[in-house]
């Protein structure tokens, strides 16, 4: 089961944002699903033929500084695709926040954490070890 539907990222500087997101989005497979004035989106919107799909939307804001407390983790298909997330987010702006690596949840969580241009923490997870 797809727990979520889409989502929505609220950031200051929406302009570094952009190239991060198409970055980071883009090494996990994510497709831009639209772009325009304060807003970009990525993944597929669900129709009333298919709700298989889930999507992400930065939008731009004038809100302070986002919860520490929150985070946005993303599925990989593979350790190769997390550490991928996390080249392209340090390549784009974003500063780490755990380098990729296998963490305690269980045997195979393979995690890597960065923090966005505006602070948000974001995370991207491979459940699947590459040598099972």
């Amino acid at each position: 089961m797809q727990l979520l539907d889409h989502l929505s990222i609220t950031v200051v500087n929406f302009d570094k944002a952009v190239p991060f997101y198409k970055a980071v989005m883009a090494s996990l497979g994510a497709g831009l699903a639209y772009e325009e004035a304060g807003a970009i989106g990525f993944g597929e919107r669900n129709s009333p033929d298919s709700s298989q799909h889930s999507y992400l939307s930065i939008l731009a804001s004038d809100a302070a500084s986002p919860d520490p407390r929150r985070h946005y983790c993303f599925k990989a298909t593979a350790e190769a695709q997390v550490d991928a997330f996390h080249a392209a987010a340090l390549a784009n702006g974003g500063s780490d926040a755990g380098k990729p690596g296998l963490r305690d949840y269980h045997r195979t969580y393979y995690a890597a954490f960065v923090l966005d241009p505006d602070g948000n923490k974001l995370e991207a997870v491979c459940h699947k070890s590459d040598e099972s």
